[in-house]
């Protein structure tokens, strides 16, 4: 109990309240609480400069995009009696639900997969009255990463974070878990939505639509954190929906940021046929997933690897060859 705990997450509204979840859970019993709120590009950095520091670690919400990261995890945790990631992804359950050092459960958020194992194992007092607090929240974060759409407020503490930044809207969750807004955070999330909608009037405009595959969204139209919102409004509320919905962002770096959404886990598997843990990364769950490519990239190129990504993933669906009721429904047939 005498190391350092880090605890990495993400920073989107689940990658929040997980980390919330991880302090009020052991703040200030393991005081000095070292929290990092960061993406799929430097996960693995963070993992192994942990590790080599001889910390302990908590990973929430992300999962290691490099092959060499999780083959030093699996040496170093060889034997853990206690996991140190929580995640959700699909991504991640397909390959990695079987190591001891992590806890892989599609059917909640991050967050709620660590603040159900977390309570779980937290006796009476201070500390599970903490956790009990956070209840709610921890509900909303789910409603808002499984898209169930349940619970207005996830949009509300989504745009917080679009508005504030995640570690604004971590620190206000650290001084006060409770999920109910202020008056003042109600007006400017309201606020800050009505804004979003006229992005979203403009993005509309300016999508370039490929066929039935793929609506693609320029960069420079929608700001962090509108994704979600925007490419539900095209999935589930336009006449003729894509297959998928990409939404391209040059970061200040020059690399790319592209998330993609579909409704038949279409995402997962684009992500999946196109990472290759060197250039490009990725990762996420069935139906929203995100992909970052080298900033050498064109958006014409990304545009026509997506495609190709899409191409690839219809045709592994196609039955090989003749099967057996194939043949017998021809035979039927003729006779």
């Amino acid at each position: 109990m005498d190391k350092l705990l880090h605890v990495i997450s993400h920073t989107d509204l689940d990658g929040v309240t997980a980390a919330a979840v991880a302090w009020h859970g052991h703040f200030p019993e393991r005081s000095p609480v070292k929290v990092t709120l960061t993406g799929y590009g430097e996960v693995d950095a963070l993992i192994l400069e942990t590790m080599k520091a001889g910390q302990d670690l908590l990973v929430v919400d992300l999962f290691c995009q490099r092959r060499e990261t999780v083959d030093e995890m699996d040496r170093f945790y060889e034997g853990v009696a206690s996991p140190v990631l929580f995640d959700h992804h699909k991504t991640t359950a397909e390959v990695f639900s079987n190591r001891k050092w992590a806890v892989v459960d599609v059917a909640h958020c991050a967050a709620k997969v660590y603040y159900l194992w977390l309570l779980e194992r937290t006796p009476e007092g201070p500390v599970r009255d903490r956790l009990l607090g956070l209840e709610r929240l921890v509900e909303i974060a789910n409603d808002r990463d499984l898209w169930l759409g349940r619970y207005e407020e996830s949009r509300h503490w989504q745009a917080l974070i679009t508005l504030c930044g995640p570690w604004s809207v971590f620190c206000r969750l650290v001084a006060d878990g409770r999920a109910e807004m202020s008056p003042h955070e109600l007006t400017l999330a309201l606020d800050f939505i009505a804004r979003q909608e006229e992005r979203f009037r403009r993005a509309l405009e300016q999508v370039e639509r490929h066929g039935d595959d793929l609506a693609l969204v320029p960069t420079g139209i929608l700001d962090f954190g509108d994704a979600s919102d925007f490419c539900g409004l095209i999935l589930d509320r336009s006449e003729n929906p894509p297959e998928m919905v990409a939404v391209c962002s040059r970061r200040v770096y020059g690399d790319w940021a592209v998330s993609l959404r579909s409704r038949q886990g279409l995402a997962a598997r684009i992500v999946g046929l196109l990472k290759d843990g060197k250039k490009v990364r990725g990762g996420g769950h069935g139906d929203a997933a995100a992909l970052y490519f080298p900033a050498h990239f064109s958006q014409s190129q990304i545009r026509d690897t997506l495609l190709s990504g899409i191409r690839t993933a219809r045709d592994q669906e196609r039955p090989v060859g003749l099967t057996l009721g194939d043949l017998l429904r021809a035979k039927m047939e003729g006779k």
